[in-house]
């Protein structure tokens, strides 16, 4: 099996506005536009977005098979159950973070040290998806 050249786990999510979603993403949290594939109503088919090795792949809700599993994000007692979030290691965190704040994050886990290893922080991004950014990489632990 041959092995892919950068991270082999890419997070998906679905956005209720995934045009908005998308320019925020990476107004916010510094990522960049690798593909970017219109679905003809005005919102995303798929779009494919990196943060330095790393990609997370989004599209617009949708009411399908895919769909039905995931939501669009941020509504109800599910969305809040569903356990998941993304951690992404960055280089400074104090810099990311204050980008993310000025983007308007809603911070719910203040800036820290971690005991553990690293500087961090957690928000949520305009739909409520948790995502957590920090220097810790555990890759080099």
């Amino acid at each position: 099996m041959t092995q892919p050249s950068m991270g082999s786990i890419v997070p998906c999510f679905r956005y209720r506005d995934a045009p908005t979603a998308i320019t925020w993403l990476c107004d916010a949290f510094d990522f960049t536009e690798h593909l970017v594939v219109p679905d003809g109503d005005g919102g995303t088919a798929h779009a494919q977005l990196k943060l330095g090795n790393a990609m997370i792949m989004l599209g617009t809700a949708r009411d399908d098979e895919f769909g039905k599993l995931v939501g669009p994000g941020g509504e109800g007692p599910i969305r809040e159950l569903a356990g998941h979030s993304v951690y992404v290691v960055v280089p400074d965190a104090d810099e990311h973070y204050a980008r993310a704040v000025a983007a308007g994050a809603e911070i719910v886990i203040d800036i820290k040290d971690q005991d553990h290893s690293g500087r961090a922080y957690t928000c949520r991004d305009l739909e409520r998806h948790v995502w957590t950014f920090g220097t810790y990489d555990p890759w080099a632990a």
